[in-house]
């Protein structure tokens, strides 16, 4: 199992279906492969028998992998760029769908009905990863599964997986004081209280229209304000942040209270470019409100640096590399999120990685030039690969 469990990974971390055919291939003429020498595999499995075999295994069996990754590049001082208001992290909580057919389907499936009569069968995940505003990686973290679960009348939705994932994983987060971020749709008791109870902090997008109770308690009370003018880009822009303290979240004798504030930017003609709305359970005060607006907005960075870089960069995170029966398609997905979890790992903590990268300058080629030597070379460790890709007049070994 640790043999399959590897080959499969090892196809997304070097972003190759054809890895383990060149291997093979070199293990015939060679007698070892990079399998061997990069990844500690022993014998390269077939891919039929590498689906048949891990349809069934859990998908939470990799998740220790995650908290690993995290705590190597903790003790690289990796986490010093993720680190805000005081050396707290961001963690940013979010939903997307992986799979969707009308023909293929399994037990782990959700499912849909369309206009037309037709049912749609479908994959989604709670992706979960450490984000920072003005930072450009993001760390992932484990994902909650959004599938049918054992009891339950209706479909498992985004909520149910957030709660799940906080009793799993907050805890094992909580000595890096996380604060959460998330959408709309996670500014409810329920999330908060999920939140609060793991020794967490939130700050999450309230807007007026789904949170009527808020709403009504602005629009009669004298806000707060702070107004900063910056100049970006060689362009004045003009940030006004109000807030209240102390609002109930929802029209209940039980509601908790919370911090509502927003953002507005408007550019040198005085015109609206932004506007959002939160609310926390951290101080807001003149000193803190801006650092907690752009703590707040950097949610969006699961969206386009996680997800879209998941689904348009070489990860081919909707690509349907085995749906499986059981937890084949899970389990896929979570070791491709893992290659990217590592990658990131390599790109914060690795210097002889960043080395190699910042020679062929586009990451894309980077992994180009990672796929076509280990497909005629077997090298003996990832500082002989790393270093010939480095340096261009570098001998094979």
């Amino acid at each position: 199992m640790s043999d399959i469990g590897l080959s499969a990974f090892s196809l997304f971390f070097m972003g190759s279906p054809s890895f383990l055919a060149h291997q093979r291939i070199l293990a015939q003429g060679h007698g070892r492969s990079n399998c061997e020498t990069l990844f500690g595999i022993r014998a390269i499995p077939s891919d039929n028998y590498i689906r048949l075999m891990l349809d069934g295994a859990d998908p939470a069996a990799f998740d220790g992998l995650f908290f690993n990754a995290l705590e190597r590049v903790a003790d690289a001082d990796g986490l010093v760029p993720f680190q805000r208001l005081g050396g707290r992290v961001l963690v940013a909580l979010d939903g997307t769908e992986h799979f969707c057919s009308r023909k293929i389907k399994c037990g782990q499936c959700s499912h849909r009905r369309r206009s037309d009569g037709g049912t749609e069968h479908f994959h989604a995940l709670l992706a979960a990863s450490l984000v920072a505003p003005g930072h450009k990686k993001v760390l992932p973290l484990p994902a909650e599964f959004i599938a049918p679960q054992d009891g339950a009348e209706k479909q498992d939705c985004e909520r149910n997986a957030a709660k799940r994932w906080l009793g799993k994983h907050a805890a094992a987060l909580k000595h890096y004081q996380p604060i959460y971020l998330g959408d709309d749709l996670f500014a409810c008791q329920p999330i908060v209280n999920a939140i609060r109870d793991s020794g967490g902090s939130f700050i999450l997008t309230c807007k007026p229209s789904s949170h009527p109770t808020i709403a009504e308690y602005i629009s009669g009370a004298e806000l707060q304000e702070h107004c900063q003018t910056v100049v970006q880009a060689g362009k004045r822009v003009t940030y006004i942040y109000r807030w209240l303290t102390g609002v109930p979240l929802r029209a209940t004798q039980d509601a908790l209270d919370v911090n509502w504030f927003s953002v507005e930017i408007r550019n040198a003609g005085g015109k609206k470019t932004y506007a959002n709305s939160f609310v926390t359970d951290l101080p807001v005060t003149a000193d803190t409100v801006a650092e907690l607006a752009a703590c707040g907005r950097a949610r969006w960075k699961i969206e386009n640096e996680t997800f879209n870089v998941l689904k348009t960069d070489g990860y081919n995170l909707e690509h349907n590399f085995g749906h499986g029966k059981k937890t084949l398609a899970s389990v896929l997905v979570t070791l491709n999120l893992l290659a990217f979890a590592y990658h990131t790992v390599a790109e914060l903590c690795v210097l002889a990685w960043r080395n190699a990268m910042a020679t062929w300058v586009a990451r894309y080629h980077f992994f180009e030039q990672l796929r076509g030597i280990t497909a005629y070379i077997v090298f003996d460790d990832w500082a002989d690969i790393l270093k010939t890709i480095a340096n261009p007049k570098a001998r094979p070994p």
